[in-house]
């Protein structure tokens, strides 16, 4: 016989994770399937090249569903303050602003994806599958869907959420499109130890080329992230250690410090998408699976973990008024809450991207003119800091610090 499931979540990264741990303790029964585990942490190892900056409303979600322990228990790097600057204008944003004691914090992905896994496995209600990997899901929307195995078994599930990322096969087989763009740009992400140990602040610098950004991460070592043509960040990443050490310092600011070594490095192409629905009968996208958002300033985890808790929120609504939870029309409530705002994110962010990423002169005059004003004026940049750290508009209860049960 199959096994039955209220909820299947097709993904457990960080985003899929969160979701199953959003339900939690809940009266539904949730499947979480997940392809890879990561390879467990040990405080000596390097750190991983693939890092977020978590904001305050994603921290404050962590902490809710009991997962942010995790994080601390392993390792994580407060950020106080946030420097944004170009040729003849910049900006430091600082947390005693808006009367928080951190703007977010650098953490690597793989110790949030270990932190929520170690919490889902505390729940009664939820059955983590991993490593697993999908053969067959049969999806209609009159009835639930059966997921199978590559093992041979098989589970039924009311609704399946997508949290399998960009290129999401479950997006695919329900027939949901998705509109966006490829930016001609790729992302080189650099994992550098310099002479002395990382400050409270991250900074990003905008140059015609596009932005670089540096995020601290614990001890001696931070992370580089280098905007360019993909000609550019090729050329970048066929040189060797003690070349590309050279192009850093000469690109990146004295105030990193004596850049000691190149760690790792790699990069990725930039591209938007964003899918044209959220939901269908007995479907929901979250995270990269519905969006996918220009990296600037490291917004798409942050927005994914928002659709965890707004989902889990509608779906635990649901479920206690006796309603059902695959209904289009609670889905619908879900979408409601999330699409437009993350249509708005993306928005911002491309707006950011296209003005400060190139060398035309009224835009420059008029980017340095917006960079002093949001210095001098106060509420200009105590909203820009709440955009940053996420506390910005109508946040699901969770990043409220509120529960759902």
């Amino acid at each position: 016989m199959n096994k039955e499931f209220d909820i299947a979540i097709i993904g457990g990264g960080m985003v899929g994770a969160t979701v199953g741990c959003c339900l939690g303790g809940s009266e539904l029964k949730v499947a979480v399937i997940e392809q890879m585990i990561p390879h467990s942490f040990a405080l000596d190892q390097p750190h991983d090249l693939r890092v977020s900056a978590l904001s305050i409303a994603s921290q404050t979600i962590l902490q809710q569903i009991c997962a942010w322990k995790g994080v601390l228990n392993r390792r994580c790097c407060p950020f106080k303050r946030m420097r944004v600057w170009e040729t003849a204008g910049d900006t430091e944003f600082n947390c005693k602003d808006i009367n928080r004691n951190e703007l977010g914090f650098i953490v690597e992905n793989r110790i949030i994806q270990l932190a929520l896994l170690d919490r889902l496995a505390e729940l009664d209600n939820i059955e983590l599958m991993a490593p697993a990997t999908i053969k067959k899901i049969d999806y209609d929307g009159m009835q639930p869907s059966v997921i199978e195995l590559a093992d041979g078994s098989k589970i039924t599930a009311k609704v399946i959420v997508a949290a399998d990322g960009g290129d999401s096969r479950v997006r695919q087989l329900v027939n949901i499109g998705v509109t966006g763009w490829d930016y001609k740009q790729h992302a080189m992400v650099i994992s550098i130890e310099t002479d002395y140990e990382q400050q409270d602040i991250t900074w990003q610098r905008f140059v015609p080329s596009g932005p670089q950004a540096f995020l601290p991460l614990s001890g001696n070592c931070g992370s580089l992230v280098w905007y360019n043509s993909v000609e550019a960040i090729k050329r970048f990443k066929s040189l060797s250690n003690k070349a590309l050490i050279a192009e850093l310092s000469a690109a990146f600011p004295d105030c990193l410090g004596t850049i000691k070594q190149v760690l790792a490095v790699a990069s990725f192409p930039l591209k938007r998408q964003h899918a044209q629905q959220y939901v269908k009968t007995g479907v929901a996208l979250v995270g990269d699976a519905a969006h996918m958002i220009n990296p600037l300033a490291g917004q798409g985890v942050n927005i994914g973990l928002l659709d965890a808790a707004a989902l889990a929120e509608v779906l635990v609504d649901a479920y206690v008024k006796g309603e059902d939870v695959a209904d289009i029309g609670v889905l619908n409530r879900y979408e409601k809450m999330r699409r437009n705002k993350n249509l708005r994110m993306m928005t911002v962010m491309d707006t950011f991207y296209r003005v400060f990423s190139n060398d035309i002169l009224p835009l420059k005059f008029i980017r340095n003119l917006g960079l002093g004003m949001v210095e001098r004026v106060f509420p200009a940049k105590n909203k820009v800091m709440r955009m940053a750290t996420g506390l910005n508009g109508e946040l699901p209860k969770l990043a409220r610090g509120e529960s759902i049960l």
